[in-house]
């Protein structure tokens, strides 16, 4: 029997179909008696590679891990206590009162739920119960009550409760806080409380499976899953975060980052949010460093850190090349506080730190943390690339205080009749004595910028201390400078602004 090309086609694929049907009949009984066993399915004849890519792989259980840990976890709620806005008692207007006073020459009468009057008018204690003021999370880190959780939880806060996951309830004392690092420590007077287990922050690696529990919106023992998106992420000042894609919410913060060994790695402190909610972007402190935080808040509570004195910033890729560094590395010293160790140890505006006691310091984050860990009085060394070469210098590391207030320097009419230079369009004028005094080095004053020199970001006001590898102190260092550069090739300019100093790179001809 002949069949016709149309015929042909019909036949091949009900041939297709039937042998399709039976092939996936086939596959199914086979599939099933491992799916019953609780094996995985493994299709035959693929390499590994090839069934990784098809999705095979099953996804992590965390049901162990919660049972593990979740009794471990507290919810944190802080009360506050009523507080008297002013004279005329809660929601008083300020306008109001003084409208009685002008025409009615007495004061307007408190309302029946205004507060008494003390001397002078002012306001007594209210008699109120505490308000609720803010929820978060804890976990417990000794069975004899201590509990981490974030400083932000329990900032500000006149009682603070925690509730166990058997629903005791019990009211904490602060043991210390620290804001920098945002950790905090509190007591509970209870006894054999189940503790978490504290992770190798180290071992943890980019797309490694985690976990939270926590108190989002006030939902207690809420659990959430992701990976580890980043590490070292430069967030904060003093504390390198963990990035993950973890759900995070307010009411989660101070609740525990879980690897897939049961141990807590970080505490969840921020989200990155343009709504106030979460949106895929969650941050957690290191719990090596946090440990660090917790161990001198219960011995101490409080923190101690290292401090030089130095205002610092970055190294950028056009500064580093026309310096002659190489890498973009270190932190470039923009001022330095008088009296300070810095100051005491050499250390001049525009150099730029690239080791400190041995270790390399990679970006300007890394100075801070590592001044920050080393004990106030401390002799460390440090080095120092300064004018083409590197210099070493001893330090002593005092104990960090709060940052005074800069202030600006503002050049006087005097500098202007002191002589002027130009060149590159920048007009410069000599420094008067009390300015170069005041500065405590030398430099020439720019007093108008034109050209090449406004699109590297110079200005008037701005002093020159040091144009490519020669420092500047008067215009005749200025006019040798000048004369000796290569007017084709970028140069870089070391220049004072208010109390800070920067580099600004130069390109001729631009």
């Amino acid at each position: 029997m002949q069949i016709g090309g149309f015929g042909m086609v019909w036949a091949l694929k009900k041939i297709s179909r039937i042998v399709f049907a039976t092939s996936t009949r086939v596959a199914m009984a086979l599939a099933l008696p491992l799916a019953a066993a609780g094996g995985a399915l493994v299709l035959a004849g693929l390499p590994q590679s090839a069934q990784a890519q098809s999705g095979v792989k099953g996804l992590p259980d965390f049901t162990e891990l919660v049972e593990q840990v979740g009794p471990s976890v507290v919810n944190i709620r802080t009360l506050e206590k009523a507080k008297v806005s002013g004279p005329g008692g809660p929601g008083s207007d300020e306008e109001m009162q003084e409208l009685f006073r002008r025409f009615f020459g007495v004061p307007m009468p408190n309302t029946p739920n205004a507060p008494r009057q003390g001397p002078r008018g002012r306001a007594q204690p209210s008699d109120e119960p505490a308000q609720p003021r803010g929820m978060g999370s804890g976990f417990v880190l000794s069975p004899d009550g201590y509990i981490m959780t974030n400083a932000h939880v329990v900032e500000g806060a006149d009682e603070v409760i925690v509730t166990l996951t058997d629903k005791r309830e019990f009211k904490a004392r602060l043991i210390g806080a620290d804001k920098r690092t945002d950790v905090a420590v509190v007591k509970i007077q209870a006894t054999g409380l189940p503790v978490v287990k504290v992770g190798d922050v180290s071992r943890l690696k980019v797309g490694e499976w985690v976990m939270a529990i926590g108190s989002p919106f006030g939902l207690e023992n809420s659990v959430t899953a992701g990976i580890v998106s980043a590490k070292q992420r430069d967030t904060g000042e003093y504390l390198p975060f963990i990035q993950t894609d973890v759900a995070i919410n307010p009411g989660n913060s101070g609740g525990p980052l879980i690897n897939m060994r049961g141990e807590v790695v970080g505490i969840n402190s921020q989200i990155y949010s343009r709504s106030g909610g979460y949106m895929g972007i969650s941050f957690a402190i290191p719990m090596d460093e946090a440990m660090r935080v917790s161990e001198q808040l219960r011995q101490n509570g409080r923190v101690t850190r290292g401090r030089i004195g130095v205002q610092i910033g970055e190294v950028t890729k056009e500064v580093a090349e026309s310096l002659g560094l190489g890498a973009s590395q270190g932190a470039l010293v923009r001022s330095i506080e008088a009296g300070s160790p810095a100051d005491k140890a050499g250390i001049e505006p525009g150099d730029i730190i690239v080791r400190f006691d041995g270790k390399s310091i990679e970006k300007a984050a890394d100075l801070p943390r590592m001044v920050g860990s080393t004990k106030p009085g401390t002799r460390s060394n440090l080095t120092v690339f300064r004018r083409g070469s590197q210099k070493d210098l001893a330090i002593t590391v005092a104990e960090l205080e709060p940052v005074k207030a800069a202030k600006a320097v503002t050049p006087t009419e005097e500098s202007k009749t002191a002589g002027t230079a130009q060149s590159m369009g920048l007009v410069v004028t000599e420094l008067t004595e009390a300015q170069k005094k005041e500065l405590k080095r030398g430099g020439v004053r720019v007093e108008s910028v034109a050209e090449a020199s406004a699109r590297a970001g110079l200005r008037e006001g701005d002093v020159i201390l040091q144009i490519g590898h020669t420092e500047i102190t008067q215009l005749r260092d200025f006019e040798t400078a000048m004369s000796k550069l290569d007017k084709s090739k970028p140069f870089n300019v070391l220049f004072r602004r208010g109390e800070a100093v920067q580099f600004a790179v130069v390109r001729p001809g631009r």
